[in-house]
């Protein structure tokens, strides 16, 4: 929880990973891959605040002392959700896996939500990976990555029929929430994997699920705001906007986060640290912090007040995966509203 000037904040980082990029991983003869991958990654922590940069040694292989300490103790964080990204083309045991980042769940009960992924070039024994991962982690979220090279293959669409096959199975097996890396590149991978075009298609033909954006199709946000001001399904997803923004590029930012509210709208926003590329404590700080500045472009905007950060910054991911929030936490709309909507339907 954070607490500012009276206003208390239940967090939920609804994306950060636990990964492992040290060369011990990394697969033989695709070393240059593994190593460009993590540098790339690397690099972006360079747009948060100077204290907060890592050594590339501890950016590859951070332990679980870290990574507790980072957003639990340190970084306010209540629920963190686990987004897993394997990368076995250059990961040898995977970059950030299910198995990995569940293991650490299991040792702090509450703590985490465990989403598993799945990838359509997989095949049958992919949907077997999908079904035994989620019978054994409970998991309601998968994690997609529709820029990742698999046996030649250097990206699909989510609109191909091999992931209409999956998105239908997932959601036959309890799956509500299916969140897509749609932004800026990764160093090999292709930038126009990262087109949002196919959120577009499959949003339509699946309404019962939630399309979390994340990276909101960043540097494509016109992109975006347009295909998901028609999808009510469609979330933005706020990792990299927050962290890879708000310090280096606040012009942008105040630009970014306009047009998302203006479009989108605070209920549809969820707040993502990244880490371990970034830190959730100096995010949040800033976030609760942040107003739009005063110049005439941003007038047109719609303000974001203390009831629309506490909603970004938890309460919308709390929603989206049952996350029981303490009651003092609550906004005080949301239980009165719900009776009321309940009233309406016994009537």
């Amino acid at each position: 929880m954070y607490e500012k000037n009276g206003a208390k904040y239940f967090v939920v980082d609804s994306h950060m990973h636990f990964w492992n990029a040290g060369p011990d991983n990394w697969v033989p003869g695709a070393e240059q891959y593994a190593k460009g991958w993590i540098e790339c990654f690397h690099a972006y922590q360079s747009l948060g605040p100077q204290e907060t940069h890592w050594t590339i040694e501890k950016f590859m292989s951070y332990t679980e002392d870290d990574l507790m300490k980072d957003v639990f103790e340190d970084g306010y964080v209540d629920v963190a959700v686990f987004q897993p990204t394997y990368l076995k083309e250059w990961y040898a045991d995977g970059f950030n896996t299910t198995e990995k980042n569940a293991g650490l769940g299991e040792k702090h009960p509450g703590k985490f939500v465990h989403n598993t992924r799945f990838d359509p070039r997989d095949g049958d024994n992919g949907l077997a990976e999908l079904k035994a991962n989620i019978d054994r982690y409970g998991s309601i979220g998968v994690k997609l990555y529709t820029a990742e090279w698999n046996n030649g293959s250097r990206g699909y669409k989510l609109s191909d029929p091999a992931a209409y096959k999956f998105l239908e199975k997932a959601q036959e097996w309890g799956i509500k929430n299916v969140h897509v890396h749609k932004g800026p590149t990764i160093w090999p991978l292709d930038k126009d994997a990262f087109d949002v075009s196919d959120i577009d298609h499959a949003a339509t033909d699946f309404p019962e699920l939630n399309f979390i954006v994340e990276h909101v199709g960043l540097p494509r946000i016109e992109d975006f705001c347009f295909m998901a001001t028609q999808e009510p399904n469609v979330y933005a997803g706020l990792s990299v906007v927050i962290g890879g923004l708000m310090h280096a590029r606040p012009h942008f930012f105040a630009k970014v986060m306009g047009e998302l509210l203006f479009w989108v709208g605070e209920d549809k926003m969820t707040f993502g640290s990244d880490y371990g590329i970034w830190e959730p404590k100096w995010q949040i700080e800033g976030f609760v912090d942040w107003e739009f500045p005063d110049a005439p472009e941003f007038a047109d905007y719609p303000r974001l007040g203390v009831e629309g950060k506490k909603k970004i910054l938890g309460l919308n991911a709390a929603r989206l995966y049952d996350i029981k929030v303490p009651d003092e936490l609550q906004l005080p709309s949301a239980t009165p509203a719900a009776q009321d909507d309940a009233k309406l339907v016994t009537q």
